[in-house]
């Protein structure tokens, strides 16, 4: 179930609860107001009895004299409007004498009508109570009748409810408004604090997926959902990037595979020509057969090393790059290096300069693989010079850490290229006089070199000045 509906569910639900609870409170506080349970006949009997015994007497006592005598019937009025009691005094005969409601004493009753010992009017009327009791005289004698007329409040009054009560239901109310309110605004600050962002997360997810990546998720306060939303964006971004880097690569591999397919076909070209050339008896003597072999084998050479450097781009990003150290000494795993290099690069016409004096340090080392680093330095460099230009090799020790120099007095780089040097399938511009061609290669070789350094916990690095030439340093930590 959303957590909207659910809210609203439980705000119905908790708005019928404190109703039904409010209607509790009001109806148990007006119960107060009613009139206690109805008592028996006999008891209301004798209640009036006790309610107009005062008058009775004082009837009793002046009966005689209550027709003629005007301050007494003044007084019995006094007394009946004191007590909220209607009262007429008849005779036997049914005149009336005094009636407190009417001062004329003309009037008569009809006895078997109006004249009832019991409460046969209440039944007819239930607001008031009218019953007769018989006037006695002094010898037992009846004298007449006094008919008492009661409102039935007055008899029995509505129990009015204390002033805590009203306390009680005005707390009561409070509390159920608080309740009220407080719901109300939990759910109100649930839906713009917690519903609507999550609504506006939403749909920047379905931007994602749509492939929008530049959904900015902005939320201002610092509370939990402003941690999601931080954490949403930095996946945001690094699914962007991600992304980036996916079709970068596969740009990039398409890039290779055609760069590849043009950096073999041209030498296998070279060599087939000069194969069938071979073949076909054009070689007029020895001296062109051995030029003939001598251009194939610089163009076996050179698809060798673009086979090599794609089987170790192979095996870097499949993360199986071998490197094994070993503790070795420095003099000896460099000599060894370089004495083959020196013969090769002395063939090409550039002039190689040795280092002076190598270190005898111990280093942990994988020869074979700084083997490879020294020889694409060496090989880019020879991509960069010229004959006559020289290629100098130093290795120096400062702070117990190794450095080795790869310098040469070539063309040097673009400065808009230095930053992607090391970068995959990066191929700079070589500048050659006025014209600017693409290095060849797949430009995979200084990114090998790198991962290769950073394996035997060094690092690789560069400086260049465009026609001065190139320094590439290499460092490696001494045990």
């Amino acid at each position: 179930m959303y957590l909207k509906i659910w809210m609203k569910q439980w705000l119905r639900s908790i708005l019928i609860c404190v109703l039904l609870l409010f209607i509790c409170i009001l109806t148990l506080f007006f119960t107060n107001f009613h009139r206690d349970e109805e008592p028996q006949n006999e008891y209301v009997i004798n209640q009036i009895r006790l309610k107009v015994n005062e008058h009775l007497l004082y009837i009793e006592d002046h009966f005689t004299s209550l027709e003629q005598n005007l301050n007494l019937r003044n007084s019995l009025q006094e007394m009946s409007n004191s007590a909220g009691i209607d009262i007429s005094v008849v005779q036997l005969d049914g005149k009336v004498i005094f009636n407190s409601i009417e001062a004329d004493l003309s009037q008569f009753i009809n006895l078997k009508e109006d004249l009832h010992y019991d409460l046969f009017t209440s039944q007819q009327q239930p607001e008031i109570i009218k019953i007769a009791f018989p006037i006695i005289s002094g010898t037992n004698e009846q004298l007449g009748n006094a008919i008492f007329t009661i409102d039935r409040d007055v008899l029995f009054p509505i129990k009015q409810p204390s002033p805590s009560n009203f306390i009680l239901l005005l707390i009561c109310g409070l509390f159920c408004f608080c309740i009220i309110g407080l719901s109300m605004y939990i759910v109100r600050k649930s839906n713009k604090e917690i519903l609507l962002p999550l609504n506006h997360l939403k749909k920047n997810t379905e931007e994602i997926v749509k492939g929008n990546y530049e959904q900015d998720t902005v939320y201002s306060q610092a509370d939990e959902i402003g941690e999601l939303y931080a954490v949403f964006d930095q996946m945001r971004l690094e699914i962007k990037n991600l992304t980036i880097q996916r079709d970068e690569q596969e740009q990039n591999q398409k890039k290779l595979i055609s760069s590849i397919s043009h950096e073999v076909r041209t030498p296998l070209t070279t060599i087939k020509a000069y194969l069938d050339a071979i073949s076909e008896g054009i070689c007029p003597d020895m001296d062109s057969l051995m030029s003939y072999i001598q251009i194939m084998q610089t163009n076996t050479e050179k698809m060798s090393r673009l086979i090599d450097d794609l089987f170790i781009h192979t095996l870097k990003e499949l993360g199986h790059i071998p490197v094994n150290l070993t503790e070795q000494y420095s003099k000896n795993v460099f000599t060894n290096i370089l004495h083959p290099i020196r013969h090769y690069v002395q063939t090409t016409g550039i002039h190689f300069i040795e280092p002076e004096y190598i270190p005898n340090v111990l280093i942990q080392v994988d020869e074979h693989r700084l083997e490879q680093v020294l020889s694409n330095l060496i090989t880019n460099a020879l991509k960069h010079t010229t004959k006559g230009d020289s290629i100098t090799v130093s290795i120096n020790i400062e702070n117990q850490i190794l450095y080795i120099n790869v310098i040469d007095t070539g063309n040097g780089m673009l400065p808009e290229d230095m930053p992607f040097i090391f970068e995959r399938y990066f191929r700079g511009i070589q500048a050659t006089g006025k014209t600017a061609v693409k290095n060849e290669g797949a430009g995979l070789g200084l990114s090998i070199c790198k991962h290769i350094m950073e394996a035997h916990n060094g690092c690789i690095s560069f400086k260049s000045k465009q026609n001065v030439g190139t320094t590439f340093t290499l460092t490696l930590p001494i045990i």
